[in-house]
């Protein structure tokens, strides 16, 4: 049998910078073979051995349905239409657009794209997982490192921060290293930082490699968008893009079931002795980076973004990885003589990569490393500047006001909603505080728990309060005569102007700075006192808090799956702006959330609304520039969107128990300005990938 792949052999020209592939072009400039080659009489394929030519009829001929070969060239000679009808000269890389759009028609969309869908997927259940697992661990660690309010509150920030770095910093290096390389190197540095961060015992080494972690995952969300994009035809774009985004919401319900699961079983962990503490959270720490381990083995089976390839002038690999997308896909479908018919792929090689290869050829091995290092960061830097050029300088403006506006309003509510819940929690516990006034206790053991509890003009005499719980009691202008405090564990407790003679304090964590204003005569003897942090045996975190984040985390599920089947029927645009000016409609409904149960109920109806608009808003991003600086773009605006998420959730914070008309008006203003502005961008349903 004739070799069916024989014509597709590599061919250089001697003068073109361009990389050919065969001898021939069609009479579009394309160089695409009508046919399959010409094959043997006695070389028919097996599939079809015994069968005619009449009997091999398309199905849909007679319901009228046009067979899709017809409805790809119909596509080709439109678009060819509108290039003739607009007079002006096609340049280089609008025709390289052009041709790869017709190259991923070819290749259809099958398996190779689904298992490039698990795997960067994965790679986007990471990023949600690593924005809730501080929030967890946090009621846990911070009696595990000692934690002050003030390290909570950085250790918290850090997240969003390092987040922000890591977009910044991988999105540009994505579209000058390559897409698959870049999120390889980045998930690697976030699975390693997360497995040493559950083993530091202290809280710098922790706060460091949670850092490193963040900036690690924080390069996920730009590369993974880009690259998955150009693997996709200009129909099948938007809407699978649009799946894509359900990963992060699977990565939410992930992190909360593994939490709820894992953190309450302080069984689970081990110490070695008291400077060794491996405790239930730390062992979440290593759960919640499992899907990162996952992506990072998937993407070493897989290629990088031949479109990048073709960018940086390298013909021979991106022709091979299109050839494996094509027959991996028509394997799938069970038509394995299909070929691939490219011949010809126009590629310009850039002044870029000249300069970097010259510069590399000399010097020893250090200088050739920074001067490559040196000439990338330029590259990178003039990159970034590009975003503001004549031609992108509005299209940037205004998705840098769309990602500010919704991420503020977001990330803001996402915050408030579970602090609220927690001030009404704590409204209702010190409503059902019990007062004790003037009692006198003599000779008495108190062997049972003290709760919510204030105590007024006491005299205890000659009292044992041994092997007990005190959480939030409150002793005022109280006397303390020959008592004993043993074995104590307590949780905001304090003794206020209270008057303390000849009693004993043996093994407690009622420490000095407790006693406010309290005068101690006599022998007072702390003995023993408990040194540094302990975990209590008790749940820190309620149940509830898991169930706020895994109900806020399924409510999206609605919102993507419509705002994926209709991308491409409505369009980006109005699902942007429509789904941004519905959650501001929905924000005044805050005003009724007077319950733990309407503020769950809002939270899942603004998030349900809500996620349409970040998926609208991923799509346009990734379809308004041009690959040469798509990640880049995206890693830009991401910063920026982690940059208004730490505003809003500091703002929106400082308002809890305050008042609520300030953040309903400030998320409301800011979903309203955002969607008008979205409503002004260009329609890019039909747009191809620059």
């Amino acid at each position: 049998m004739a070799d069916p792949y024989q014509n597709n052999t590599y061919h250089q020209g001697g003068g073109d910078s361009y990389g050919t592939y065969g001898e021939g072009g069609g009479p579009d400039g394309y160089g695409y073979r009508g046919d399959y080659p010409p094959q043997e009489e006695d070389a028919a394929s097996d599939v079809t051995e015994g069968h005619d030519e009449e009997d091999q009829m398309y199905e849909g001929e007679y319901q009228g349905i046009p067979h899709p070969d017809e409805v790809k060239a119909a596509q080709r000679a439109s678009r060819a239409k509108d290039r003739a009808a607009s007079g002006g000269v096609v340049s280089e890389l609008e025709e390289l657009s052009e041709q790869y759009e017709d190259i991923m028609e070819d290749c259809g969309h099958g398996k190779f794209q689904w298992t490039l869908f698990i795997v960067l997927g994965l790679a986007l259940m990471a990023d949600g997982v690593e924005c809730f697992v501080v929030a967890f661990v946090l009621p846990s660690a911070e009696k595990d490192l000692c934690l002050s309010n003030a390290e909570k509150g950085m250790l918290g920030l850090t997240v969003f921060l390092s987040m922000m770095v890591g977009a910044f910093l991988w999105g540009g290096l994505a579209d000058k290293v390559g897409r698959r390389r870049c999120l390889i190197v980045a998930l690697a540095i976030n699975c390693m930082c997360a497995f040493l961060s559950s083993f530091a015992q202290g809280y710098g080494f922790f706060l460091f490699f949670r850092l490193l972690s963040g900036i690690g995952i924080g390069g996920t969300v730009p590369i993974v968008y880009s690259y998955f994009s150009e693997f996709l035809q200009m129909d099948k774009r938007g809407e699978h893009l649009s799946w894509l985004c359900m990963f992060w919401m699977i990565g939410g319900i992930y992190a909360s079931f593994t939490a709820w699961g894992i953190i309450p079983r302080y069984g689970w962990g081990f110490s070695m002795g008291s400077e060794f503490q491996f405790h239930s959270w730390r062992v979440f720490v290593l759960v919640a980076a499992l899907p990162a381990i996952a992506s990072l083995v998937g993407l070493t089976f897989m290629p990088e973004s031949p479109r990048f390839l073709l960018e940086n002038a390298k013909h021979d690999e991106a022709w091979m990885i299109l050839k494996q997308v094509h027959d991996t896909n028509w394997r799938a479908k069970g038509q394995p003589e299909k070929v691939f018919t490219v011949t010809h792929i126009k590629a310009p090689k850039t002044a870029e990569d000249e300069f970097i290869e010259i510069q590399s050829a000399t010097g020893t091995p250090i200088q050739r490393w920074a001067v490559r290092s040196l000439t990338l960061c330029k590259l990178v830097l003039r990159n970034i500047a590009s975003l503001l050029s004549a031609e992108l300088r509005f299209a940037t403006l205004f998705m840098a006001i769309i990602w500010f506006c919704m991420a503020f309003s977001y990330y803001g509510l996402s915050v408030w909603f579970p602090d609220m819940i927690k001030h009404l929690q704590n409204e209702e516990y010190e409503a059902r505080v019990k007062v004790f006034h003037r009692e006198r206790v003599e000779n008495f053991h108190f062997n049972f728990s003290l709760e919510n509890q204030i105590h007024k003009e006491g005299e205890y005499i000659n009292d044992k309060f041994i092997s007990i719980e005190m959480k939030s009691v409150k002793f005022e202008n109280s006397l303390f005569e020959d008592c004993r405090f043993e074995d104590i564990r307590s949780t905001d407790t304090v003794f206020e102007n209270c008057t303390i003679r000849s009693t004993v304090f043996s093994n407690t964590d009622l420490w000095e700075e407790k006693f406010i204003d309290c005068r101690m005569d006599n022998t007072t003897i702390f003995e023993h006192n408990k040194k540094g942090c302990h975990l209590d045996t008790v749940e820190e975190n309620d149940v509830l808090i898991y169930l706020v984040s895994f109900l806020g985390s399924l409510s999206v599920l609605p919102g993507n799956i419509i705002s994926a089947l209709f991308m491409e029927k409505i369009g980006r645009v109005k699902i942007i702006g429509g789904s941004m000016l519905i959650s501001a409609g929905c924000t005044f409904f805050l005003f009724l959330s007077f319950s733990q149960s309407a503020i769950i109920a809002l939270q899942c109806l603004f998030c349900g609304v809500s996620v349409a608009a970040w998926n609208g808003i991923e799509v346009v991003t990734v379809e308004l520039y041009p690959t040469s600086k798509r990640a880049t773009a995206f890693g830009v605006l991401n910063a920026l969107c982690k940059l208004a998420a730490v505003l809003g959730s500091s703002i929106f914070t400082s308002f809890v128990g305050v008042t609520k008309v300030i953040p309903i008006l400030l998320s409301f203003t800011a979903l309203v300005c955002g969607g008008l502005v979205a409503l002004k961008l260009p329609d890019t349903r039909d747009k191809i990938l620059q």
